[in-house]
């Protein structure tokens, strides 16, 4: 069947390493000689409790974490962390700072007005249509949290270093480049991924919270709506999503034990962005929507002419199987979505593609 997969260029759900299915696929019916599939083995039993820890030791070690961190495994995607955030880190008086990136750091605001919390927009460039990563940002001196979104995905930009907030925790989303490079993570308290993009299948978010910020939370929440909840239980206070945690710890593995661990991993990502990126920049043909510093390495976003050019470029790809390049459908264009999965050899076709599209239509 491998002989019949596209390129896929996807933003979510995505491509998942191909060494990763064919694991799940080998292993779906008969789960470590258990004789049942991993979808249908108990989330109490020991098969699982081995699946749920290996994924948490591999997290912690991939990202250097110590004790201080834990690693939860939610439903409802990164959406419902929008919301989860400023019910459990703000009351009264509190207040919050957001940094106004796009799309998803815009819905993130949003849950919080709606919730009637006190936050501040210290940072936008909606000015630009989204275009940029802001700097020399002015965080408020009794903010109790930074959210911000590391990668955006709709426009392409991505943060390539996080700011200083003068020690205040930042809250990130990060669904769409986590794992993809190195982190300091003392600057974050609370790290949240929807696993369909770089992590796993959908259905599924991580979270990654620091004990400091567990122990300032609110507990006077409904209890599927408190981040102590799951820390308290290894994320099993209900069933989890089983088939999910299984893939991610899979992906985890596959990036620790095959591609190397994340050092590797990013210098993987950056060659292959920088090649896609020298094939848009060499072009009068093609044109990226992000100002080049803050370009992402995960969502390349570009432009052609003209808009019957874009919807001839997508189809005419389409046919020769390179998939998901269709830009998000609130902007239009067109977009490859390169995460962790996306192998050199797909970048390469996709290059040769661009190269004898613009001739043929130039």
């Amino acid at each position: 069947m491998t002989d019949k997969r596209i390129f896929n260029f996807n933003a979510g759900p995505a491509a998942l390493p191909l060494q990763v299915l064919e694991e799940i696929q080998s292993s779906f019916l008969n789960f470590n000689q258990s004789g049942m599939s991993i979808t249908e083995v108990s989330h109490r039993s020991s098969y699982f409790d081995d699946v749920i820890n290996d994924a948490v030791d591999r997290a912690k070690r991939l990202l250097k974490l110590d004790d201080r961190f834990h690693i939860l495994f939610l439903q409802g995607g990164a959406s419902l962390q929008f919301p989860m955030i400023p019910m459990n880190f703000l009351s009264g008086d509190d207040t919050a700072d957001y940094i106004n990136t796009g799309t998803w750091s815009t819905k993130a605001i949003k849950e919080a007005e709606i919730l009637k919390k006190n936050y501040t927009v210290v940072a936008s460039s909606e000015d630009k249509d989204f275009s940029y990563i802001p700097k020399d940002i002015q965080f408020s001196k009794n903010a109790r949290y930074v959210h911000m979104t590391s990668n955006n995905t709709i426009k392409g930009t991505q943060f390539h270093e996080f700011p200083d907030t003068n020690g205040v925790p930042i809250l990130c989303d990060m669904s769409s480049d986590i794992f993809s490079r190195p982190l300091d993570m003392g600057k974050f308290g609370l790290i949240y991924a929807g696993a369909q993009k770089n992590l796993g299948p959908s259905g599924t978010c991580m979270v990654i919270i620091r004990q400091d910020m567990l122990d300032m939370a609110n507990e006077d929440l409904p209890s599927m709506l408190k981040y102590s909840t799951y820390a308290s239980k290894n994320s099993m206070y209900n069933t989890p999503p089983c088939f999910g945690v299984y893939t991610i710890d899979l992906v985890l593995k596959w990036i620790e034990e095959v591609m190397g661990g994340i050092e590797k991993m990013e210098e993987y990502n950056i060659k292959k962005a920088d090649l896609l990126y020298d094939c848009i920049d060499s072009s009068s043909f093609y044109r990226t929507t992000a100002e080049k510093y803050s370009r992402s390495l995960m969502n390349v976003t570009f432009r052609l002419p003209t808009e019957d050019l874009e919807k001839k470029f997508v189809a005419d790809a389409t046919e020769k199987g390179l998939g998901g390049l269709k830009g998000h459908r609130s902007v239009g264009g067109c977009r490859a979505s390169i995460y962790n999965a996306a192998t050199m050899e797909s970048i390469n076709a996709l290059i040769q593609f661009m190269e004898s599209f613009e001739k043929e239509n130039k």
